[in-house]
């Protein structure tokens, strides 16, 4: 039987410096959607691409992206329209993946030497129009930051030849839209238009039908194929709101559980678990909309690197974060919907590898979480009800049945330790500085000043006396 040469990037068509900066970073074989995708944007034409979450559609469009530009060390720069003016735009809807769409774009180019600006909001200007005045290729931001730039007269987008929506229904979901039909509307007519998303919403058929030109649909797995990660072993429990802490302490101790991220509905959950998590002596940091876009990032990198194994997140970083080797994702809270539910376990079972998602259905989302099995097909119509010592928990999951809901500090935490003086809890703790009160208020009597009197104290002796 003969056997079917495998499929490189270069008998896609993608060039040489494209193909060895991608062999440096360990990838050498594309994945489904990158197979289908790249052909078809090297052509030119409009595409609109369907794959879950996890599947490699970054490289899919970047790839083509990349190529079909012309960069400060080709003979053809000179002679463009407006060189220094970006020909390449990738729009998504939150910084998290912004940062790495542009990470992945930049690890693409080292050889091509294209050059890669991220512009978002809750950080400073500055940087953004210096980078921009001194010229960029390719510009990948978020809708706000994007419109700022344009109405400051800092973005030009008049010489834009590819232009990529990636997530383009989480947009819709953030009420995006209007801004990116804004931002559309400044980009050349006759550019070639990428469009991912996880879903097709009517939204986004609308969208793409009023601004791309005859596009190329396609779909990395067939239409029997379920939308969530195959890869993935999913596990639904209907748990308790004051036991889930504990669970997830057993949660974070069962074999084979080296990276977790947990998602929360609110800020301040997500917070409070986080503390929660530290005091018992897990090694545990957040990100929400609370913090700024410093410490947002500081707790990305420390999960990233390893330093920090579990992540506590808000919705708003579902969909940015692509971190290898994240072995469990655990929903807090019964998630909004099938879409969230697909983007949040996404974190894990990435690109091949295998990943446990465990989702808590509290009694009050029992109709919720039914409306997202029978969407998805999951086999969790009724979960079973758990607790923190329920024996089926240990036995699904592989948790040694001698696991409590503390550790010791110092078995998860080495010289990388989070400092717990960023923590509002230790904050809390610190001691108050004293200080000297200075009293400058004086007491009136009908408007007048009054002389307080001082008071005569007897000595011992003159008491005894007077006895």
């Amino acid at each position: 039987m003969t056997q079917l040469p495998t499929t490189t990037f270069a008998n896609l068509g993608v060039i040489d410096p494209i193909v060895r900066a991608l062999d440096q970073v360990g990838i050498t074989t594309p994945f489904p959607i990158q197979a289908m995708a790249i052909p078809i944007a090297l052509a030119g034409a409009d595409m609109i691409g369907q794959a879950r979450t996890g599947t490699g559609k970054t490289l899919a469009f970047g790839v083509a992206l990349l190529q079909r530009i012309v960069v400060p060390d080709e003979r053809d720069y000179a002679e463009l329209a407006k060189p220094g003016a970006p020909q390449a735009l990738v729009v998504t809807p939150t910084r998290e993946l912004a940062s790495q769409v542009a990470s992945d774009l930049a690890a693409a180019s080292t050889h091509r030497h294209a050059r890669v600006l991220t512009v978002y909001g809750g950080v400073g200007y500055d940087h953004q129009l210096s980078t921009l005045s001194r010229g960029a290729d390719v510009v990948v931001g978020t809708p706000g930051r994007l419109l700022d730039l344009l109405d400051r007269g800092a973005l030009d987008l008049g010489h834009i030849k590819v232009l990529v929506l990636d997530e383009a229904d989480k947009m819709l979901d953030l009420g995006f839209l209007p801004d990116v039909e804004r931002i559309l509307a400044d980009t050349p007519e006759l550019r070639q238009t990428m469009l991912f998303s996880a879903t097709m919403p009517a939204e986004i058929v609308t969208l793409a039908r009023r601004h791309m030109r005859h596009p190329v649909n396609i779909r990395a797995e067939s239409a029997g194929d379920t939308t969530t990660v195959p890869a993935t072993a999913q596990f639904a429990y209907q748990a308790h709101e004051l036991d889930k802490p504990e669970v997830v302490a057993r949660i974070l101790q069962a074999e084979n559980c080296t990276r977790a991220m947990i998602f929360c509905r609110t800020k301040r959950s997500a917070q409070r678990l986080s503390d929660d998590l530290v005091d018992r002596g897990f090694a545990a940091t957040s990100i929400h909309g609370d913090l700024n876009q410093f410490a947002r990032e500081k707790a990305l990198r420390r999960f990233r690197e390893g330093r920090i194994p579990v992540l506590v997140a808000t919705d708003v970083a579902a969909r940015g974060i692509d971190v290898e080797g994240v072995s469990h994702v655990i929903n807090y809270e019964c998630p909004e919907d099938e879409k969230d539910y697909v983007h949040r376990i996404g974190r894990t079972g990435r690109a091949g590898a295998s990943g446990v998602a465990i989702t808590f259905v509290d009694w009050a989302d029992r109709t919720r979480w039914k409306v997202i099995n029978n969407a998805l097909g999951l086999p969790f119509e009724e979960p079973e009800e758990t607790y923190s010592t329920s024996p089926h928990l240990y036995h699904d999951l592989g948790i040694d049945p001698a696991a409590r809901g503390r550790i010791a500090r110092s078995s998860t935490r080495g010289p990388d330790r989070p400092d717990e003086s960023e923590t509002p809890k230790a904050a809390r703790s610190r001691p108050r500085e004293t200080s000297t009160r200075t009293r400058t208020r004086q007491r009136l009597r009908n408007g007048v000043p009054v002389q307080r009197k001082k008071a005569v104290t007897r000595s011992d002796d003159q008491r005894t006396s007077g006895d």
